[in-house]
């Protein structure tokens, strides 16, 4: 095993840029966009399309009433010869002066000149009267898209809308990428899995909290890939590392990412051979974030995500790194920011982005910053929307229009 680096033997690199990191870690992660395979239309929900979604044939592919009502041939009034309702191929209209009943859906038969309201139509001795309307009271073929027409494109998130369009389109697979598999491992002996804090020891909010996120940007994250706390040896750091590679495609951990007495992260990374797509970020808070990659034995690149120990700053590090490498290892593309108005005034961080939490007013568009936003809480964010970005050199002024970095929603959910 390597000899673990010291202080006084490797200096700390400089920091990248916020913006700089999020384009990198987007980059490799599409680099490394996870397999294709082809999954039932109700085994898609939530993962993303690995080719564009086409059309079988035209939609709809036969005219269909709109309304229920009656399909004639000609002036009236019309006979009545028949009815026709959904699922059936009627017969020809043969003769003017003629009449079928037909339900909403149905297929309107060849021959047939209009459709007639029912509601406005009346029937006596069995002859139909009424005064159709100009507009046709039926779809065309490929009204809504022609055959072989591109509806969705590659990287389109699928949702129970793209499943129902996939559907009435004829499919019943769709060709994704499989979804990422994330393991978490939380490191620190001075952490609590269990009651209040007491006694110098402080509970893990992380631990509980990280899968969530995780499942929220697509993961799959199983119960036993969470472990935890991890002690505070390198040999266990390496051995905990090297055990969640083995089936996970990203490995978060939590605290160690400083260089400290007994933080091992950075040389367990060095024992496993994993470099650095990034190693600290010029932001605030949560600049000693890092992303590494390691090769595995299959010849499939890992990613391990080191977060901070300081629960807010640990956040910050997954909507700053771990979100752009899902979107490229999902194959979807790079996450573009929303805008929002600051209400209030935000302080900036020097040459450090600032990544302050807010309350967004989807009304009003504006951006309101939460209070209880020191690194190690939590408050704050309980009650935030997501983290306005104040650039280097700048300061948050109220009517200022800043990004918005959105904390990420229940699966299914779209943002207003």
């Amino acid at each position: 095993m390597k000899a673990a680096p010291t202080a006084d033997r490797v200096a700390a690199p400089p920091p990248a840029g916020w913006d700089e990191a999020r384009a990198r870690v987007y980059a490799v992660g599409l680099a490394a966009a996870l397999p294709t395979l082809a999954r039932p239309l109700v085994d898609t929900d939530g993962l993303t399309l690995a080719e564009p979604l086409t059309t079988r044939t035209d939609l709809p592919a036969f005219p269909t009433s709109s309304v229920d009502g009656w399909a004639v041939r000609g002036v009236g009034p019309w006979r009545v010869v028949g009815r026709v309702l959904a699922g059936n191929t009627p017969a020809p209209l043969t003769e003017d002066g003629t009449t079928v009943e037909i339900a909403t859906g149905a297929m309107v038969p060849e021959g047939a000149t209009a459709v007639l309201r029912v509601e406005e139509s009346t029937t006596t001795d069995g002859l139909v009267s009424g005064t159709v309307r100009e507009t046709p009271e039926w779809r065309q073929p490929g009204e809504e898209a022609y055959a072989d027409e591109e509806l969705l494109p590659v990287g389109t998130p699928v949702d129970p809308a793209v499943i129902g369009l996939a559907a009435s389109c004829g499919h019943d697979t769709l060709r994704v990428r499989r979804a990422p598999r994330a393991a978490l491992l939380v490191f620190g002996d001075e952490l609590l899995t269990a009651g209040p804090p007491a006694a110098g020891r402080v509970r893990d909010a992380l631990g509980p909290a990280v899968p969530g996120w995780l499942r929220r940007y697509g993961c799959q994250v199983r119960p036993a890939d969470v472990v935890g706390p991890v002690a505070d040896t390198l040999s266990a750091h390496v051995a905990a590392l090297r055990a969640a590679l083995t089936n996970a495609d990203l490995v978060c951990t939590t605290g160690g990412t400083m260089r400290g007495p007994v933080d091992h992260l950075h040389p367990a990374l060095e024992a496993l051979g994993a470099d650095y797509v990034v190693n600290t970020v010029a932001v605030r808070p949560g600049f000693p974030m890092l992303l590494a990659r390691v090769a595995g034995t299959d010849g499939r690149v890992r990613f391990v995500a080191g977060l901070p120990g300081n629960p807010q700053s640990a956040i910050v590090a997954l909507v700053s790194l771990v979100a752009p490498l899902l979107a490229g290892l999902q194959g979807r593309p790079m996450p573009v920011l929303p805008q929002a108005t600051l209400a209030e005034t935000v302080p900036g961080r020097g040459d450090h982005t600032h990544l302050a939490l807010v309350r967004l007013d989807h009304a009003a568009g504006t951006a309101h910053p939460v209070r209880h936003v020191g690194s190690a809480m939590l408050r704050g964010l309980a009650g935030a929307d997501g983290f306005a970005v104040i650039r280097p050199g700048t300061s948050g002024k109220p009517g200022d229009r800043v990004s918005v970095v959105p904390l990420p929603l229940l699966s299914g959910e779209r943002a207003s």
